[in-house]
């Protein structure tokens, strides 16, 4: 090969080389005495790690429970004459669930009605009329009795006036003693008739109140707020007292049941607040603590936590998974650094510092996000300045924070 073809062809490959170095980026350099090439800094992004104050936090996991579940059942036998409400239906406090004929009551009705009014008219009382106090001295029967006492007592001074004057035998005198007597029982059992007969009237009041809360057990009426879990019966079936009818639970407040682990329960109390996510709901749910296990269960080291949640949306459903957050301290010092600074590797997590103008690895051991920024537990103190968003930056290289 000639000499002139020889240099060509180096400066064309000296051209080609300095073209695939601007084509990768590479910074121009300068070189060393010893004819070594430096490389010049890097630009990057830089951020201080800060000191804020994060709430610390028990994480758990639990189940969304109604707070009150309730089988509703007449308390009468009967035929299902009707039902208003259905699967999922809303029902309020005494809303009529479902109705049996009450054809049976009312005919009860009418039949405590007349045995009242007989009783009343045997006192010698209105049939219909509310006042039930009776004097028995002026009831007929007494009265009748009491004036054949009176007239037996007469009968007797007379005979024995006439007996003292031995006018008559012995004899008339002592029947007409013995007419004295059954005279006064029969006025006594006068009065103990009456006194009967008003226990008897309000025996007959009470029957009557009984099957006119009998006619009015025949409509269902729904014992708590909420919803309609399950319908058990269908119109035209015949049931006995007690039946369950429909299954209505409670859905707010609902009840968080959540298991917290030993080392975490000295921190747990009534009233703190708690953090509650659902599966597939973006939005939060704030909830209390509200009741808490005496003792720490040994089969798994727990102690069980029950949380008051708000639901007066309906938007929470009882029997949900629910993952929680219980807030034991409001606040308490952390450092924290920009998420975008942080670099997660083979699960290790790290970033880059800045000192004397080169990047230094960091491993770093993180705990909560708040927000964009992430907290810090070991690795970075604060103050310390930290690359963000550092790609494929490795320790060592020179690095120029941006302007």
């Amino acid at each position: 090969m000639n000499r002139p073809f020889r240099i060509v062809l180096l400066a064309a490959l000296s051209f080609a080389f300095a073209g695939a170095a601007c084509e990768r980026g590479e910074p121009p350099g300068e070189r060393t005495p010893n004819g070594a090439k430096t490389q010049a800094p890097r630009s990057v992004r830089v951020a201080a790690a800060e000191e804020g104050r994060l709430p610390r936090l028990v994480a758990v996991t639990g189940t969304l429970a109604a707070d009150e579940e309730v089988v509703a059942g007449f308390k009468v036998a009967g035929r299902v004459s009707e039902i208003t409400v259905d699967l999922g239906s809303m029902v309020r406090k005494g809303q009529a669930l479902a109705r049996l004929d009450p054809t049976d009551s009312r005919l009860r009705i009418e039949q405590a009605e007349a045995a009242l009014r007989q009783v009343r008219a045997g006192l010698g009382l209105a049939p219909d009329g509310p006042e039930d106090r009776v004097d028995p001295e002026k009831t007929a029967l007494v009265r009748e009795a009491k004036a054949v006492l009176e007239e037996a007592r007469l009968n007797r001074n007379r005979i024995a006036a006439l007996w003292e004057k031995e006018y008559i035998a012995r004899a008339e005198y002592d029947a007409s003693l013995s007419r004295l007597l059954v005279a006064e029982g029969r006025y006594q059992a006068a009065v103990e008739e009456i006194l009967n007969r008003r226990e008897l009237l309000a025996e007959r009041r009470s029957g009557l109140a009984l099957a006119r809360q009998q006619l009015a057990d025949t409509v269902l009426l729904a014992p708590i707020d909420g919803a309609v879990r399950e319908r058990r019966v269908s119109v035209g079936e015949y049931l006995a007292a007690g039946a369950p009818v429909a299954s209505i639970v409670k859905f707010h407040p609902l009840r968080l049941r959540v298991a917290v682990p030993e080392r975490d329960a000295p921190f747990v109390r009534t009233g703190q607040e708690v953090r509650v996510r659902i599966e597939g709901d973006s939005a939060g749910h704030a909830g209390r603590v509200v009741r808490l296990s005496p003792a720490i269960q040994e089969q798994n080291r727990t102690m069980a936590v029950e949380a008051e949640v708000g639901n007066p949306g309906g938007r929470l459903r009882p029997g949900a998974f629910a993952q929680a957050d219980i807030v034991v301290e409001a606040a308490r010092p952390a450092v924290l650094v920009p998420a975008s600074a942080i670099v997660t590797f083979a699960g290790i997590e790290k970033v880059f510092a800045v000192k004397d103008g080169r990047a230094v690895e960091r491993r770093i051991r993180t705990g909560r996000r708040s927000g964009d920024r992430m907290e810090i537990i070991e690795g970075i103190a604060a103050g310390e300045q930290v690359v963000l968003e550092p790609g494929n930056l490795v320790g060592g290289t020179a690095v120029q924070a941006a302007r």
